[in-house]
């Protein structure tokens, strides 16, 4: 989920928070399967049924992920390959409502908050250990807030604690001079068994976000053994605790990491909820699309997501199973007023009238794609129902381009080559519908391709010449602030504009403690955004994963908090 910027990468009932729309999973993955590869063989239980085909089953589940984690440690990453493994491992004080992204109690069962916004205090789950036998309890809480507030030097970097730089602000001592005030102001392990974590400004996210693996709870005796706080100046992410001795309240424990091949973790017996019914989870690192769709066909591995739409009919055909992840991104296109005449009002609404989003979701989406009319997607609170939109019309396009003096408008595209994300499954095939919409136009587009790694996100997002560049992001959690205030929160290079009044009603905005206040507060400033059109929203594509027929109680989740404790894999 994302930053680089848009990639770190990334929830109660609907019927109770009318405005807060619950996404929800129209189906689980469910059947059977080919047989599993040569690792996968080992144990079996014949005891547990075996999903549809009523079977014995596999005692081990191998799924395709793209690469290595970058680390065993949430709390220094932000991609998604690191985050899969941490929700096998660790929990949070708060969860998702599997399949949506309502809030859902987890190691915290239930909470309050102050009636100025400044205070949560956390009821905890009782007789819960660390997979060390370490105890789970308030001062264990209090020890992770303040093992993140405290961290110094290389560990602040935004590149190790992306999350809480962008959820807190400030550590205790700040190193990096970007950063400010925390937004954390201590935490108190109470008599009574509770935990509260003290604010220093209301933060309407603030329990969203907490559902992220970057703020799961880990034994912090064990980091500290292993040199997991980077205290002597290294890499924590390189250390032993963040390579080889992860310790969470998961159903799942750290077992092995063989680099470029696989990691496997193994049952935690002592789970405090329901045990996992494979005693083995393997995630297999297959970089390349297709090879992870031929690893399932050949029965490698028991599932894999981000399957390039094209390749759906043909897995579905075969026997396999689709299961698509509720939509919860954006795909859009940006532009870089920086360079001239981008800076052009009309010259951007001319791009807006041009591009035809109905034909490039057609032909370049997955189906049951959103069309998006704003940088958030519809089911997220302050979605604008009425805002601002330009509705394809070449004719339009010409005129404005003719009024502001750029008939013959010719400009740079910027398009990624050698990455699928879940927003952009393929990105020239998008690329070439766009480019082909704004040659009828009157637009000559100069194509840029560059790689993802390293080159496309330096290009967007640090200062070059880049004009128009395809770009998206995957939520994180169910707050709007994880949609227009990541792109537009403050002045930077891959938009190259300065609105002090929109980065000012974003920060106002942030502070609110009420969703009603949130509703009003983020469909006034989607009408700001799109007015200003800094981009143009494309879509919302539905990510799809794959898996075998034998595959049962493996639920898609929005957010990706996939937890496979309750997943089953038949023999064939």
């Amino acid at each position: 989920m994302s930053p680089e910027m848009h990639e770190k990468s990334p929830e109660r009932a609907a019927e109770q928070h009318p405005t807060r729309r619950a996404f929800t999973v129209a189906s689980v993955a469910a059947a059977g399967l080919a047989t599993l590869g040569a690792c996968a063989e080992s144990e079996r239980d014949e005891g547990q049924g075996g999903g549809e085909t009523g079977g014995s089953t596999r005692d081990t589940f191998v799924f395709g992920g793209a690469s290595d984690p970058d680390s065993l440690d949430p709390a220094f990453a932000s991609d998604g390959e690191t985050f899969r493994v941490s929700r096998q491992i660790f929990e949070g004080l708060v969860s998702t409502e599997p399949g949506t992204t309502e809030l859902a109690p987890s190691l915290a069962t239930d909470w309050t908050t102050s009636e100025d916004g400044l205070s949560y205090t956390f009821t905890l789950k009782e007789g819960v250990t660390f997979s060390n036998g370490e105890p789970f309890d308030a001062a264990a809480v209090v020890a992770n807030f303040e093992r993140w507030y405290n961290l110094r030097g290389i560990a602040q970097g935004e590149d190790l604690a992306y999350y809480y730089r962008s959820i807190f602000r400030g550590f205790k001592t700040n190193d990096d001079p970007q950063l400010s005030t925390s937004l954390y102001a201590g935490s108190t392990a109470n008599p009574d068994g509770t935990v509260t974590v003290n604010l220093t400004a209301p933060f309407a996210g603030f329990l969203a976000a907490l559902t992220l693996p970057a703020f799961a709870m880990q034994e912090t005796g064990a980091v500290e053994a292993g040199g997991g706080n980077g205290a002597d100046g290294g890499d924590p992410r390189q250390s032993a605790y963040a390579t080889g001795g992860p310790v969470g309240t998961g159903p799942f424990v750290f077992d092995s990491w063989e680099r470029g091949q696989q990691i496997t973790l193994k049952r935690n017996d002592t789970y405090w909820g329901e045990k996992a019914k494979v005693a083995t989870a393997v995630v297999r690192f297959i970089s390349d699309g297709a090879a992870r769709r031929q690893a399932l066909q050949n029965g490698d591995i028991d599932g894999y997501d981000l399957v390039a739409p094209a390749d759906v009919a043909t897995l579905e055909g075969d026997g396999f199973q689709i299961q698509n992840r509720p939509a919860f991104n954006i795909l859009y296109l940006g532009m870089n007023q920086a360079l001239p005449p981008l800076n052009d009002l009309k010259v951007r609404q001319a791009i807006a009238h041009a591009i035809d989003k109905e034909a490039v979701v057609k032909n370049a989406l997955p189906e049951g794609t959103e069309v998006a009319t704003q940088f958030m997607p519809s089911n997220v609170i302050g979605f604008n129902e009425d805002v601002t939109t330009y509705e394809y019309d070449v004719d339009t396009a010409k005129r404005l381009l003719a009024e502001a003096g750029q008939a013959n408008l010719t400009i740079p595209f910027n398009y990624p080559t050698g990455v699928s994300r879940p927003y952009m499954p393929n990105p020239e095939t998008i690329y070439n519908a766009v480019s082909q919409q704004l040659s009828a136009a009157g637009i000559t587009v100069t194509p840029v391709a560059e790689q993802w790694s390293p080159n496309y996100l330096d290009t967007v997002q640090g200062g070059a010449t880049h004009g128009l560049h395809l770009l998206g992001w995957t939520g994180d959690y169910n707050d709007p602030d994880n949609f227009v205030g990541v792109f537009f929160g403050a002045q930077t290079n891959e938009w190259g504009f300065n609105d002090p009044g929109l980065f000012e009603a974003l920060a106002a905005a942030r502070t609110v403690t009420s969703e009603e206040e949130q509703e009003t507060a983020y469909q006034d400033i989607n009408e700001q955004i799109m007015t200003l059109l800094p981009g143009v929203p494309i879509a919302s594509p539905v990510p799809s994963l794959a898996f075998a027929a034998g595959v049962d109680g493996y639920t898609a989740s929005p957010v990706q908090d996939e937890v496979w404790n309750t997943v089953t894999v038949a023999d064939a």
